[in-house]
């Protein structure tokens, strides 16, 4: 699953940043719990007030150990850069669901999230599973319906006190030649 790819537009000595796309490791737990805290504090500022995003972010713990813990419930691709791990998926294959997916705030719109979606599908094809599903914040939701995903509804879940508002989406998966 190890792909390159290098982001147009990027600053940086003329020279645009490398993204490269595997399964995680135990040292990207570190970084996977900051992508996560500010992906939620910061890209989500637009759709969900201060209270809502602290709880959110408050839901799951900002130490590696509790995120190296969850990359042995979950298949997990990363996103790196540098070496450092940019955006993350998790994924419970045998249930067909995409558990996670965030990117770190300042590389989001420049298709890290879709890489690692396209390779959440490829996986969940190879594991016979004909359907994918989400459960997508509403930072989430919109692209995901542009791109084929079908809205089931809206939900609504309690973090912390807080009510947050997402969709249940799901997508059919057809195996496409690359």
């Amino acid at each position: 699953m190890s792909q390159s790819i290098t982001e147009p537009g990027a600053a940086g000595a003329g020279r645009a940043p490398r993204i490269l796309y595997r399964g995680a490791l135990a040292r990207d737990a570190a970084d996977q719990a900051e992508v996560f805290h500010h992906a939620v504090m910061q890209g989500a500022m637009a759709h969900y007030g201060l209270a809502e995003r602290k709880a959110w972010a408050a839901a799951l713990p900002r130490e590696a150990c509790a995120w190296a813990a969850r990359q042995a419930l979950f298949t997990t691709l990363v996103a790196t850069c540098d070496g450092r791990c940019v955006g993350f998926l998790e994924l419970d294959i045998p249930r067909g669901r995409i558990e996670t997916l965030y990117v770190w705030p300042s590389l989001a719109r420049r298709g890290i999230g879709s890489t690692l979606l396209v390779h959440a599908e490829r996986l969940l094809l190879e594991h016979g599973v004909g359907r994918a599903r989400i459960e997508a914040s509403l930072v989430l939701a919109g692209g995901l319906m542009r791109r084929g995903w079908r809205d089931l509804g809206e939900e609504w879940v309690e973090r912390g006190g807080e009510r947050l508002c997402r969709h249940r989406l799901e997508k059919s998966l057809v195996a496409v030649e690359t």
